[in-house]
């Protein structure tokens, strides 16, 4: 024990079979370029031949460095910070104050798997990148990302990681259809039919336009294969700490999503998708790296739920920007003329805390914004609009092309929009920082709101929702007094607005 009674943990070593693992993710496509070799030389070429000792070196050089980076690093835990140092000629110390993490992930490659070994990626607020434990046992990984997590919230460390319950699992057949009839696999398939047409009308030409469908088809299968691989058995749960997906077939990923950390919520429904009532949930996180498409500076977009049913979507969102869905309003009549393939999905909307806003021509995109998250209001007016009388209001999260758009409305609407979301905007972060600031003097005390509800897709909760942090926000949540879907939380106590199926309505608690 230290003199404030934080448990003191010596220095520890990755796993001692970290170098095997890194040493075969690196093997493989030696492996294969050795076996290219071998089949070109034919069998006359018996014997060792240069190329067999250059492959040779290359795996005794890759072995080494991963010896060597074995043995330079090592990490510490002191209940406070998570030390890491590595590096032989330049020494890297790292230290991560708990108080700073973001979120802490499980990384199982599939050759790590085999081994039992994991790796952990802690990703802190203000890093560039996730910083990585490459490789602990599974059992340690888990027990050292259960200990840092209730750090972080102020818990002792032997405090188990809170309970989660289930809200849906995406089906491998489901997964794979929805990869199928995708815009790029109907691409393949009217190649395909070219091909077949050019066939009957010249051979040469077929010929010519095989070898680029062939690339072409091969890059669709590495799309398709690389989807089902890593987003197989796509489980999400929601926990106190956020949503915490679960994926991958041959490497598995465990990730939380912070709740705090979403920027924006975007539902996207492609038009094959619409046929089967799909659709894909998308969140954008600022200052989050690690596993994601990167969008921008300091910006990663995670996929909420794959592909599923839009009451999963509908449920998922509720949890992270609550059930209340502002009016939308369409777009003037005469954007017609400016977007005439859009026009019929054109329509935004807003309240005091939330925006949304619906665009899309084939492909049918919603996105919603926190306006305490909004980092600009824009007005836009390009020449076709100024000759319409039109203009687009632009609310900007942190990220390119991120936010929500009201599209082609009339001047003095869009002019009215742009003081109205500046005005709440301000307004949403003002009571954000209040709440936070009640919430820090009263941490560990009153009610924790909670968001229970029964989850669609066979991922009905336990009987007991899991309570939230102590420390919330103002917002909607599960009603305690189970007499409704959702009551409004003020920050400091339950309030007497309610709300049912978006519908609000007056209920003292």
């Amino acid at each position: 024990m230290s003199g404030d009674g934080s448990v003191v943990v010596g220095w520890q070593r990755l796993h001692p079979l970290s170098p095997v693992v890194r040493g075969a993710r690196g093997l493989v496509p030696l492996v294969v370029l050795a076996g290219f070799s071998t089949i070109n030389r034919g069998p006359r070429g018996h014997g060792v031949g240069p190329q067999d000792l250059i492959w040779l070196a290359l795996v005794v050089v890759g072995v080494v460095f991963g010896v060597v980076h074995w043995l330079v690093t090592r990490w510490a835990f002191d209940g406070a910070t998570l030390r890491i140092e590595t590096g032989l000629v330049r020494r890297d110390s790292q230290q991560l104050p708990v108080a700073r993490i973001q979120a802490v992930d499980l990384v199982a490659p599939f050759v790590a798997r085999i081994f039992g070994l994991a790796e952990l990626r802690i990703r802190v607020a203000g890093a560039k990148s996730a910083h990585h434990l490459s490789y602990l046992s599974a059992s340690v990984a888990a027990d050292l990302r259960a200990r840092l997590l209730a750090a972080h919230h102020g818990l002792d460390q032997s405090v188990p990681e809170p309970a989660e319950h289930p809200v849906a699992v995406v089906p491998p057949g489901r997964l794979l259809g929805s990869v199928l009839v995708s815009a790029s696999t109907l691409g393949a398939v009217i190649f395909v039919a070219a091909l077949i047409a050019v066939t009957s009308v010249s051979t040469a030409a077929a010929a010519a336009l095989a070898g680029s469908l062939l690339v072409y088809l091969i890059g669709i299968g590495q799309g398709i294969w690389r989807r089902f691989n890593e987003q197989y058995r796509f489980t999400v749960a929601v926990a106190p700490d956020g949503i915490r997906v679960r994926r991958g077939l041959l490497s598995t990923v465990s990730e939380t999503i912070p709740i705090r950390r979403v920027q924006a919520v975007r539902q996207i429904e492609p038009l094959l998708w619409r046929l089967f009532g799909w659709c894909r949930l998308e969140v954008d996180l600022a200052g989050v790296p690690g596993h994601g498409r990167t969008g921008g500076t300091g910006r990663v977009t995670k996929a909420l739920l794959p592909v599923g049913s839009r009451q999963t979507a509908d449920y998922l969102r509720h949890v992270v920007i609550g059930p209340i869905e502002p009016p939308r309003s369409r777009a003037a009549h005469r954007a017609r003329l400016k977007a005439p393939l859009s026009y019929h999905f054109l329509a935004a909307g807003h309240d005091e805390t939330l925006a949304v806003a619906v665009t899309g021509r084939v492909q049918k995109v919603t996105c919603w914004v926190p306006l305490d998250k909004a980092q600009s209001i824009r007005r836009v007016q390009g020449p076709v609009q100024r000759a319409l009388g039109l203009a687009t209001v632009h609310v900007d999260v942190p990220g390119k092309r991120v936010g929500a758009k009201f599209r082609d409305r009339p001047v003095d609407e869009a002019d009215r929009l742009v003081e109205e979301l500046a005005s709440r905007s301000r307004g949403a972060r003002r009571r954000e920082s209040v709440a936070a600031a009640v919430g820090a003097a009263r941490t560990g005390m009153g009610p924790a709101p909670t968001f229970g509800g029964t989850g669609p897709d066979g991922g009905a909760p336990p009987p007991s929702s899991p309570p939230m942090p102590p420390v919330m926000g103002p917002g909607w949540f599960a009603d305690p007094a189970r007499r409704h879907q959702a009551r409004y939380w003020n920050g400091t106590a339950w309030t007497e607005n309610v709300a049912d199926a978006g519908v609000t309505g007056v209920d003292p608690p």
